[in-house]
């Protein structure tokens, strides 16, 4: 019965054991919640995309660490990301009303629907589409960020 009870102990504290180990070696993650203001149309999406380097940024529909879309309720909407590893992050939003969840534009490449970046660049002609490093932000914890809705290139 003693050699039953020392067998049990040892594989209670195997147990314990490894359940801290996995709670020491767990990195740790962030949210991320991005605010859009500044919107124009009631019907629609807004869709994010949340960008950990500069590869894509900010056009590239498949780049992206994550992304995601959410109803258009009212002149604001806020999108929460979860799980980011801390780091670096860009985000670009777009207003789909035609439900293709792409920034759609015309000849020229000028944006025919509204669009925005984290840090709020300007984008004009002469500016081109900003780089990664002029609207990307450290994320350690819980942050926010908000962006202003553009439905044109600056001047």
């Amino acid at each position: 019965m003693l050699k039953l009870s020392q067998v049990c102990h040892v594989l209670l504290a195997t147990l314990v054991s490894f359940s801290f180990a996995k709670t020491v070696n767990a990195e740790p993650t962030a949210t991320l919640n991005v605010v859009v203001n500044g919107i124009e149309h009631k019907k629609g999406e807004i869709c994010f995309r949340v960008y950990a380097s500069e590869q894509g940024f900010p056009m590239s529909n498949s780049s992206g660490s994550q992304s995601g879309c959410a109803k258009i309720t009212g002149n604001s909407v806020k999108k929460q990301f979860s799980g980011l590893k801390p780091g670096t992050y860009a985000v670009s939003v777009v207003d789909d009303q035609n439900g293709d969840r792409k920034l759609n534009k015309d000849f020229f490449g000028i944006p025919k629907e509204g669009f925005g970046i984290s840090k709020n660049p300007t984008v004009s002609i002469q500016t081109g589409s900003p780089k990664f490093r002029d609207a990307s932000f450290v994320v350690n914890k819980n942050t926010t960020v908000n962006i202003i809705m553009k439905y044109s290139l600056d001047s």
